[in-house]
């Protein structure tokens, strides 16, 4: 098991799967299916993310470097949170754009009945070590954990 620390954008504890994407994350293009068209698996639909296309996220422990993409990302993550379509929890390896955290704060004030951690600067060791179906889980105070 191996144990990380970063800083807590959202709080919450989960314990999930991770899926793992090692190239920027486009929340418009990957969840654009859950919210438009009603995939509750949250299956990523970038073709432009070889990583993650065709992977349910729904539930998951999303790694990733960060987001990329256009100025709907924070919207995107609070919608999927609304509809309960959201990761389990997003992890970053480097600092979170302020879209992002946007989106993950206004979803954990205004969506109380939903939980999705996010924590940033976990650093690129936690990107390179973590591989898809580890089990991933993340503490209060922003420690994550490997195995």
């Amino acid at each position: 098991m191996k144990t990380y620390k970063g800083r807590v954008i959202a709080p919450g504890t989960v314990t999930a799967e991770a899926v793992v994407s090692h190239v920027g994350f486009n929340t418009l293009a990957s969840l654009q299916g859950a919210l438009q068209f009603g995939d509750k698996k949250a299956t990523c639909g970038d073709q432009n993310n070889p990583d993650l296309h065709g992977k349910e996220l729904a539930g998951k422990a999303l790694c990733l470097p960060q987001t990329i993409g256009s100025t709907t990302g924070g919207l995107v993550i609070y919608c999927a949170c609304a509809m309960g379509r959201q990761p389990a929890c997003m992890l970053f390896s480097k600092p979170i754009d302020s879209l992002a955290a946007a989106g993950s704060i206004l979803a954990s004030v205004w969506c109380p009945d939903i939980q999705m951690p996010v924590i940033d600067s976990l650093g690129d060791e936690f990107l390179n070590e973590v591989k898809d179906g580890m089990k991933i889980t993340v503490h209060e105070d922003g420690t994550v954990t490997a195995e």
